[in-house]
């Protein structure tokens, strides 16, 4: 193989790792609200945040060029953020909707 095709595949992996971090960010935003509810166990709120931490620290277990392991750790944590929020009997993501208030003036 030629240089060419090491660069095209370096370039791809480089795009794919990018595209699961920005996923993986987007949900780390999204899953605020369950890091402030008070339903579910310090311990997986914890997991999230150690999982920040661990991704922005320059201490890694794979060198920082390969983000695999960050992106693990964070996937980890997120789900077991939804998964305590579910035994909780908290509700997520789209099926969480604001309650409907019922006025007794409203005409239905």
């Amino acid at each position: 193989m030629d240089t060419t095709v090491w660069l095209v595949l370096g370039a791809v992996a480089v795009l794919l790792m990018l595209t699961l971090a920005v996923v993986l960010l987007v949900r780390v935003f999204k899953a605020r609200k369950l890091l402030l509810d008070a339903g579910i166990p310090l311990r997986s709120k914890a997991l999230v945040w150690a999982a920040v931490i661990y991704t922005v620290s320059p201490v890694d277990l794979l060198p920082d060029p390969v983000y695999l392991d960050d992106i693990g750790f964070l996937l980890v944590a997120l789900r077991s953020l939804h998964s305590a929020a579910a035994a909780a009997g908290v509700r997520t993501g789209a099926r969480a909707k604001a309650p409907v208030e019922s006025r007794p003036d409203a005409v239905s």
